[in-house]
């Protein structure tokens, strides 16, 4: 895939280019840079770095990579953090794109990356990965390219607390025992929602919050006279649930599903001989009906160009589940429409699956950045996507 994170010793990635966080003098350090010099010779690496001389931060230049197995070391120069009012986010950006620009010069076909700064010079590891996404997601944009993110160790990658905070409620929220068998249960399945203890509690609380004296213990049953039941019903009318739109008016939830043909009066003939759409035909539609082209499509879904193009050949593709994932994400698909394509393909979505709950909480979000995806996966242990 164009891109992804993994996580390793930088010093043993198998890429053109290896980015090192350099010192803006001839000399080497801790940490990476460190790492770096020995695993190429410091001798010689140490030798070729002086012909270069100082580098300014934000800047990159290059050597040849001796022992690793590279063709290149680009070295560039990160910024040591001082609160985040000295132009610290600025340099960090110029290092990926300077970086990234000086690999493309050099006719690279992959870099790879540690997280630049975030060591010795203490830029918050949160910060520093958006602004590496940014700027690897913008140079894939116009470059056909692998770049590969690499982690030493957990430590050494986190997403932003919110984001963190959030992925987590949502998962606690949406987790398999609370909602079960959608599909086949339907109506009874809302009705248990709709008597779940959490909005009671919910409700029960917000009623504590406007008159102080009703105990927070207080059953449901004596709390609410009719017309407060009915406030009950208003407050759980709309209650989420996966897979589906809940409307209270009485309309039925949406489907979660291709939907099967009616088979009554048929012969299992008949049936087979008019089978619906396929996921590579479904999937085409569906950059049709956008009007997308297929430049945007892969590269939205960090997906190489060879492999889509095999893709729009083979009329009887079937994906992994990671890659129509990726697929959904790039054409900002609602949660329905996903999981329709992704049937095609013969794959199911669970509430009991935390890859599937991560992807659920970013399309119930319309947040289809598939780099900040990729890293959430990530962050939570889950094939990335691509």
């Amino acid at each position: 895939m164009p891109f992804q994170i993994i996580r390793n010793d930088i010093t043993k990635v198998k890429a053109d280019a290896i980015v090192n966080t350099a010192n803006p003098e001839p000399i080497y350090g801790s940490g990476t840079d460190s790492a770096i010099y020995k695993a190429a010779g410091e001798r010689q690496l140490l030798a070729a770095r002086k012909k270069i001389g100082e580098i300014a931060p934000g800047q990159a230049a290059w050597t040849i990579a001796f022992r690793l197995d590279a063709r290149y070391i680009i070295h560039t120069v990160g910024p040591a953090w001082a609160g985040g009012h000295q132009g610290e986010r600025e340099i960090l950006h110029a290092c990926y794109a300077n970086s990234l620009a000086l690999a493309a010069k050099l006719s690279c076909e992959s870099i790879a990356f540690p997280l630049i700064a975030t060591g010795v010079y203490g830029f918050p590891k949160d910060r520093a990965l958006e602004i590496a996404l940014f700027e690897i997601n913008r140079f894939l944009l116009t470059h056909d390219m692998e770049v590969i993110l690499v982690v030493f160790d957990k430590k050494a990658f986190t997403l932003s607390g919110k984001l963190v905070g959030e992925i987590e409620e949502y998962i606690d929220e949406h987790a398999v025992g609370d909602i079960e068998d959608i599909e086949y249960e339907g109506d009874a399945v809302l009705e248990r929602r709709r008597r779940n203890i959490e909005p009671r509690k919910a409700f029960r609380d917000t009623a504590a919050k406007k008159d102080p004296g009703i105990p927070r213990d207080l059953a449901l049953d004596e709390l609410c006279p009719s017309a407060q039941k009915a406030d009950f019903e208003d407050f759980t009318e709309n209650i989420p649930v996966y897979g589906s739109t809940f409307s209270g008016s009485g309309e039925s939830a949406a489907p979660i599903a291709a939907p099967f043909p009616d088979a009554k009066g048929k012969s299992l003939d008949d049936l087979l001989e008019n089978t619906g759409e396929t996921f590579q035909e479904k999937l085409f539609e569906l950059i049709d009906e956008r009007g997308l082209d297929d430049v945007t499509v892969y590269k939205r879904a960090n997906i190489d160009r060879k492999v889509f193009s095999k893709i729009r050949c083979k009329p009887d593709y079937k994906p992994k589940k990671k890659t129509a994932v990726a697929f959904a994400i790039a054409l900002k698909l609602d949660m329905p429409t996903m999981v329709d394509l992704l049937s095609r393909a013969e794959i199911a979505f669970s509430p009991s699956n935390k890859f599937d709950l991560i992807i659920s909480y970013f399309v119930s979000n319309q947040m289809y950045d598939i780099f900040e995806i990729n890293a959430a996966l990530f962050e939570y242990g889950q094939p990335t996507l691509g």
